[in-house]
């Protein structure tokens, strides 16, 4: 597999992995006279950028091609970003230090679940999490910034259905894509109640520790001993920087109002009780402490909630009662207007790959033929309740060369794809000649050095 020679279109997804960066930052070379390579207006390219990156393509375990072709290929690809910056800075489009901060926030939230906790995180870089950040942060704003100039290239980009079947018979037989074994379930889902003296003793205990924080006790103190969130709770219930419509829409109606310092009430949420600490608020962004806590299930009602669902279950195999109906009638789950589909968060549809599904579903489900229904198995909620539900195996298909039939919607993302591709190739095209590009002699080799290279 070669590098692509056309640029790529850039998402937040192309940014450089947590592992890359890793390594980037440990294993930079440091045998080399460093060099200015490239210019592209005010932006300059160095050849340890060059180096860093054909490094990282080589441990990610691409064999093929020349390294020349490779670092040919590789600073094309700099020299479009580096384009897209110089746009950037001609539109005058900036990036706030709040947006970076969000984004990095964002980012490792996600890396950190992905170790398990920050600790692992640490553990394995050897490096702390606040020196991760400082390192990334200006790669970050460069990307934002790269970022929302292509979104405004290609913000017009549209195809019709005919597009789409124009590409698909224009696709060789020999060049259609092995669609891998997919699935679609559906759930019915049961939430068992909370008691409301549980509800009334999770209370007191959190006003019980407002009393004592108002009375001078450290607010991140008792977030790291008490608050029943693994995310904020090792960092003294710090949650990072957040935008309007990104938390709990009852968390953030009280969390805008305070000011730097206040404390507030007590805050129900889906995902239980919390007391809020304003930190900073800078324009619709704020940074709050939070301690929250969560009324448990009593054993008795998950135990009521199994056999709940097992009466309904028997109820649909009985044929008494379609599963189409029995969600829309029973089920807690939000997707109960959709037949309790559940969608896959990848790609917007109900189409599951195995490595995309739970591996508790999958267990399940991998069993079952199409159209059966599992008994009732617990599971933890989005905002980590304990519930139980029914698990359906709507349909599972086969491997397959790719079809508009079974797999229209992988070639309506591949169409338009294509057809923004073209608008940022032809966008490159015109930018580069007005654009001062300047490119080392040592690239004189690479397809394209006469054509941008300025008169």
């Amino acid at each position: 597999m070669t590098m692509k020679k056309t640029f790529s279109i850039l998402t937040l997804s192309f940014v450089i992995t947590l592992f890359a960066w890793g390594q980037e930052t440990e294993q930079r070379p440091q045998t080399i006279l460093d060099e200015v390579v490239a210019v592209v207006g005010k932006n300059i390219i160095l050849q340890s950028d060059i180096e860093t990156q054909y490094l990282q393509y080589r441990m990610q375990g691409y064999i093929e091609g020349s390294s020349s072709t490779i670092k040919c290929d590789i600073l094309k690809k700099v020299i479009f970003q580096k384009l897209l910056l110089n746009q950037a800075d001609i539109d005058s489009i900036v990036v706030s230090p709040v947006q970076v901060e969000q984004e990095l926030d964002r980012r490792f939230r996600y890396y950190i679940s992905q170790f398990g906790s920050q600790e692992k995180l640490e553990e394995y870089y050897h490096k702390p999490v606040d020196q991760f950040k400082e390192e990334m942060r200006e790669m970050i704003g460069e990307q934002i910034l790269q970022q929302d100039v292509q979104s405004e290239i290609t913000k017009n980009v549209t195809i019709t259905p005919k597009e789409i079947k124009a590409f698909y018979k224009a696709m060789p037989a020999d060049s259609l894509p092995l669609i891998n074994t997919s699935y679609e379930v559906a759930e019915i889902v049961k939430k068992p109640p909370i008691s409301t003296a549980e509800k009334l003793k999770v209370k007191e205990k959190l006003l019980t520790l407002r009393n004592r924080i108002l009375k001078g006790e450290s607010f991140s103190t008792l977030a790291i001993l008490y608050s029943e969130d693994p995310g904020s709770a090792k960092k003294g219930g710090e949650l990072g920087m957040y935008g309007r419509g990104e938390l709990y829409p009852e968390f953030e109606a009280v969390a805008y109002g305070l000011k730097e310092g206040e404390i507030s009430g007590i805050v129900e949420t889906e995902a239980g009780y919390h007391i809020i600490q304003m930190i900073e608020k800078k324009d619709n962004f704020i940074n709050v402490r939070h301690i929250l806590l969560r009324p448990k299930i009593s054993p008795i009602e998950l135990q009521k909630a199994a056999n709940y669902l097992d009466s309904i279950r028997v109820l649909i195999v009985s044929d008494s009662i379609s599963f189409k109906m029995a969600a829309l009638k029973f089920s807690d789950g939000q997707n109960r207007f959709n037949d309790g589909l559940i969608i896959n968060p990848n790609s917007g549809n109900a189409k599951f790959q195995a490595e995309e599904l739970d591996p508790k579903v999958f267990y399940v489900i991998d069993k079952l033929k199409i159209g059966e229904v599992s008994n009732a198995v617990s599971y933890t909620t989005d905002d980590n309740k304990e519930a139980y539900r029914l698990l359906k195996l709507v349909n599972k298909t086969a491997p397959h060369k790719a079809n508009m039939k079974q797999d229209y919607d992988i070639i309506q993302k591949a169409t338009i794809n294509k057809k923004k591709q073209e608008v940022i190739d032809e966008w490159v095209k015109i930018r580069a000649a007005k654009t001062y590009i300047h490119i080392s002699d040592k690239y004189s080799n690479c397809s394209y050095f006469d054509i941008w290279q300025s008169k």
